[in-house]
């Protein structure tokens, strides 16, 4: 018997979100890092803290559902199998063409894969997700600003998680 992963909540027009948020800042891939001695490694990028703060920043704020006072009350850590969804809006260059969407390949547009791993560890501090390893399907693209569905005015990007549910398959 196969199980295949189905989102936990859904309406009419599809599956819900059980969160979604927009950050707004330039994002950074988490690479390699740098033995700086005594045992201790530095990110190589400076562009990586800001923009895991950014994100932990948003995802702290999309998951507030109501307030006690001054106290948010927020909604709880996503555990459990894990589907997300990330669009990264990126610089354009500016020897791209103006006057016709294009895809962001340059190197200073940064490696999708290690764009997602500055990502999950700042969802994973923000409390957003258990841990990075409960993530088991991943949708993510890079685009230039306002071209192409999800893509924002300036760098950023939009994310989407969705707890899965385990269903047989017939």
């Amino acid at each position: 018997m196969t199980t295949l992963p189905v989102p936990a909540a859904t309406t009419a027009a599809g599956p819900r979100p059980d969160l979604e948020f927009t950050v707004h800042h330039r994002p950074a891939p988490q690479g390699s890092k740098r033995h700086v001695g005594g045992g201790r490694l530095l990110e190589q990028s400076k562009r990586v803290k800001p923009w895991r703060d950014a994100v932990d920043t948003a995802a702290r704020a999309a998951r507030v559902v109501n307030h006690i006072g001054d106290v948010p009350v927020h909604k709880p850590t996503l555990d459990g199998p894990l589907s997300l969804e990330v669009v990264f809006t990126v610089r354009k260059p500016a020897s791209a063409p103006k006057r016709r969407v294009t895809w962001p390949t340059t190197r200073d547009s940064g490696d999708i894969d290690k764009l997602l791993r500055s990502t999950f560890d700042a969802l994973t501090t923000a409390g957003a997700i258990a841990d990075d390893s409960r993530i088991v399907e991943v949708s993510a693209r890079k685009v230039h600003p306002g071209e192409g569905l999800d893509a924002l005015e300036t760098p950023g990007a939009v994310i989407r998680v969705w707890r899965l549910l385990e269903a047989v398959a017939r």
